[in-house]
């Protein structure tokens, strides 16, 4: 998180997918590290779910990969399911802590998040491959992860929603838009609904 001047004291954040986090002080030349505080203490491990590496094939052969994670044991699939839409687009989800994922989870959904192509992380092949692909290909993979849920059992295939902000947003609208089968409801929080005004409205920084 943060460093002494002099580089030799060092305060470190430690999480993990069902943990928000500890903060512990190092001081370089010592294994001692000294807890400062815990952001999940009210939170046991025990009870939160952990996320899980998919591997899903979009339509044209390209590997996507994502997060799912799991209601409790006292669930049984086919779950209720919320494809969680990250925004960028050029973003990508990872294996963390998520509080939002974990509410769903802890109501009975299954989660799932996918690294739709121009997801960041996976390479320049697979970032331009989402050029001029909004609400086409990347949506189709969207579309492709639903569908390798409800064909792996995981969802029940009368209970998917779509949710996601800012181009997750745009996702969830296109997806009810182009895909109304496969979704129950959806949820767009921030989202561009119209790409030319988006253009022309664009602020100086970003062009």
């Amino acid at each position: 998180v943060d460093m002494s001047t002099d580089e030799q004291v060092h305060l470190l954040r430690v999480s993990n997918d069902r943990s928000p986090g500890r903060y512990v002080l190092a001081r370089r030349g010592s294994d001692d590290l000294l807890e400062l505080a815990d952001s999940g203490h009210r939170l046991p491990e025990a009870r939160l779910r952990p996320m899980k590496p998919v591997q899903v094939g979009a339509r044209d052969g390209l590997m996507l990969h994502g997060y799912l994670t799991l209601p409790g044991p006292e669930q049984s699939a086919p779950y209720p399911a919320v494809v969680k839409v990250h925004g960028g687009p050029w973003q990508r989800d990872r294996w963390r802590y998520d509080p939002e994922v974990q509410f769903l989870a802890s109501r009975g959904y299954a989660v799932l998040q996918l690294n739709y192509r121009g997801s960041t992380g996976y390479g320049r092949r697979f970032w331009k491959a989402s050029f001029k692909e909004w609400g086409r290909r990347m949506q189709d993979d969207l579309t492709d992860g639903v569908q390798w849920l409800v064909r792996q059992g995981i969802a029940d295939a009368r209970r998917i929603g779509i949710h996601g902000s800012s181009y997750g947003g745009y996702a969830a609208l296109m997806g009810l838009a182009l895909s109304p089968e496969l979704y129950a409801c959806g949820v767009a929080v921030s989202a561009p609904s119209d790409l030319c005004r988006l253009l022309e409205k664009i602020p100086a920084r970003w062009k």
